[in-house]
């Protein structure tokens, strides 16, 4: 995906969105210019470009937030936490899945990650993770891995989702490796994600973004879905 960089009219909080890792992580840094701090989602890989686009806007990452434990979406965590001092946090499912970070990257011929460090603390459901005004939701969606969490940010007067790899555009994650299964994708995107107005714009961990609204009428996964 191109770099997506958004405001809220006059509201001080900025969403800056890339891609960091060979395998295109999205990578999401919610930031609040006046109380100079900011949410990374999904740090996965690219430490010193992260640290940069901080830098630039003359924030501090305070939280380090990850949709689940996949190497491409929490690989940097331990090098991360180190260079910005913010708090790792990961829903408990996903923990297990977090320890074979080297075996998930042998597997897909990645470079080992620099080492891991325990999670400062858990990701649940109906939790809001703060950073100065900025606000992100927690919805546990589990399906792609146990512990899959989506964030949902109110963005000026739409809401924006940051799904991981349970909703992408025309398509669901896999459940294959490390998952539960297709059907509780699917229970999880109809539960949590389908209530949210078609015009909510949803942003994957891979991909383009897309809508809910589009989801709703075209994803092969969610036909039958209100």
């Amino acid at each position: 995906m191109p770099d997506r960089v958004e405001g809220q009219g006059t509201s001080p909080v900025t969403v800056e969105q890339f891609e960091v890792g060979v395998l295109g992580c999205v990578c999401t840094i919610v930031a609040d210019a006046q109380a100079r701090e900011a949410i990374v989602v999904d740090g996965g890989d690219d430490v010193d470009e992260i640290v940069r686009r901080l830098d630039a806007r003359g924030v501090r990452a305070t939280q380090l937030v990850h949709t689940h434990a996949h190497v491409d979406h929490i690989g940097a965590l331990a090098e991360l936490r180190e260079r910005t001092g913010g708090r790792g946090l990961l829903h408990p499912a996903d923990l297990p899945l977090y320890r074979t970070l080297a075996v998930q990257a042998r597997w897909l011929g990645l470079p080992l990650p620099a080492g891991t460090v325990a999670p400062d603390g858990d990701l649940r459901e109906g939790d809001v993770v703060t950073a100065g005004t900025a606000l992100l939701n927690v919805l546990h969606t589990p399906g792609h891995t146990p512990g899959s969490c989506s964030f949902a940010l109110q963005f000026g007067l739409r809401t924006m989702l940051l799904t991981g790899d349970t909703l992408f555009a025309g398509a669901v994650g896999r459940w294959d490796i490390g998952g539960t299964s297709l059907a509780d994708i699917v229970t999880s995107i109809r539960e949590k994600l389908l209530g949210y107005p078609d015009d909510t714009i949803v942003v994957p961990g891979h991909g383009p973004a897309t809508t809910i609204g589009i989801e709703r009428r075209d994803n092969p996964y969610l036909q039958g879905s209100n």
